[in-house]
């Protein structure tokens, strides 16, 4: 199984990036899916999760309102649209795939790619 994020990149307060991430080996149909992301020093954080159906998404309390995480199971791929970025938002993001689990804690997940990176800064 591999995951690929791609997307990152530098942008300025205020603006926008499209993150997404392509999973091979593995058929997303049955499996949820999330976001976290770790800031120089800091933890692995996690960030958004969305049900295997797409029916259901939840969202970490300093993203709501800014982030939106999607799924297209025909392609195997989840992407975040990242809006209204903050400087706080700089860090590596992550892909993964949920195997049970707390669908808030990194422990829930299996599968992870190696990670993008976002740097918001002017």
């Amino acid at each position: 199984v591999q995951l690929q994020a791609s997307g990152g990149g530098l942008v300025q307060p205020g603006g926008s990036l499209r993150l997404s991430c392509a999973v091979s080996g593995l058929s997303l149909d049955y499996h949820a899916l999330g976001w976290f992301r770790q800031a120089p020093g800091k933890e692995r954080m996690f960030v958004a999760h969305i049900t295997y159906s797409g029916m259901t998404t939840n969202y970490a309390t300093s993203v709501e309102g800014r982030f939106t995480i999607s799924r297209d199971n025909a392609k195997n791929t989840v992407d975040l649209q990242m809006n209204n970025l903050h400087p706080e938002d700089t860090a590596v993001y992550y892909c993964a795939v949920r195997w049970g689990g707390p669908w808030d804690s990194a422990n829930g997940y299996y599968w992870w790619g190696p990670g993008t990176q976002v740097t918001v800064s002017s």
